[in-house]
């Protein structure tokens, strides 16, 4: 297949695109950069513009661009940042690749557990309805602004993903420096449930989904079994050998984090990922301790 993709340079794209190459597929990125590679089709989401007739041709399409939401402090300049570039990015692609007299069988196009909000113990699963917050109302204009390409016609998947677990990127390299140290803990109760999958999973995962014509609209982008942050600390503990005696209170995230630390350390989202398990997908990495273990070389 010839597959465009947007955000190839970030954490996701640039663990996808090697993968679909080595697979046989034909990549062909989208860039903002007036100095681009030959083939690259740039585009500029903020502007409005996308050379759209070099997208004529594509057999699918993977969205994967947007501003990352834990770059710091969310300010209300950085949320209308993050909202705009997710949402602005997305309508301007479905609506590019609407307007196409060849359009993509199908249109991957990435979203957040953090549709659901902080929902405490409850199983969320791809038809549970959307939750409250910042990140929630984001998630919901985000998926929505697909809706050109669905209207069209084209398989649009949501990839509700959870805290991808990577050596190079996200989430946590940063939680490692304390735990290294020894003073790594619980984050607030402990008891809050964090989704996750690999990156290794989660780029197997896009793949399965741009063959698997049986799949459309949400996916949740996690592995079947959640875990609390307190097994979660726990685990990460084990593998590095190192103690985790030292919590952090729900106050002291919330001094140095605000908003942020509700929406992306205490917020509860027990994900279950029914549509991937009933396409079939098999997961490399499903159990956390293998997971960590296998990220970070142990």
């Amino acid at each position: 297949m010839k597959i465009l993709i947007s955000g190839s340079t970030g954490l996701i794209g640039s663990a996808l695109a090697p993968l679909l190459s080595a697979q046989g597929h034909t990549i062909i990125r989208l860039v903002r950069s007036k100095t681009s590679a030959p083939g690259d089709v740039l585009w500029d989401p903020e502007a409005g513009a996308i050379d759209a007739a070099k997208l004529e041709g594509s057999d699918a399409v993977v969205h994967l661009a947007g501003e990352s939401i834990a770059g710091g402090r969310w300010t209300t300049e950085r949320k209308v940042r993050i909202r705009d570039s997710r949402v602005k990015g997305t309508r301007l692609m479905a609506t590019a690749l609407a307007g196409l007299d060849r359009p993509p069988g199908v249109l991957v196009s990435a979203s957040a557990m953090g549709y659901y909000g902080d929902r405490g113990d409850e199983v969320l699963r791809e038809d549970s309805p959307a939750g409250s917050g910042f990140l929630a109302e984001v998630c919901r204009a985000w998926e929505q602004a697909a809706d050109p390409a669905r209207e069209k016609g084209i398989r649009v998947v949501n990839l509700r993903t959870g805290l991808v677990l990577a050596s190079t990127g996200g989430a946590l390299p940063k939680m490692l420096a304390p735990f290294k140290l020894g003073a790594g803990g619980v984050i607030g109760s402990g008891r809050q449930y964090w989704s996750w999958i690999t990156l290794d999973d989660h780029v197997g995962a896009i793949h399965h989904i741009l063959v698997n014509e049986s799949i459309a609209g949400p996916a949740n982008l996690v592995v079947p079994h959640a875990v609390t942050n307190r097994e979660f600390t726990k685990a990460l503990g084990h593998v590095l050998s190192r103690p985790t005696l030292f919590p952090l209170p729900a106050f002291v995230a919330r001094l140095a984090l605000g908003e942020m630390a509700d929406e992306l350390l205490l917020a509860s989202q027990r994900l279950e990922p029914t549509r991937l398990i009933a396409s079939g997908f098999k997961y490399r990495y499903p159990e956390l301790d293998p997971a960590l273990g296998h990220v970070l070389g142990k």
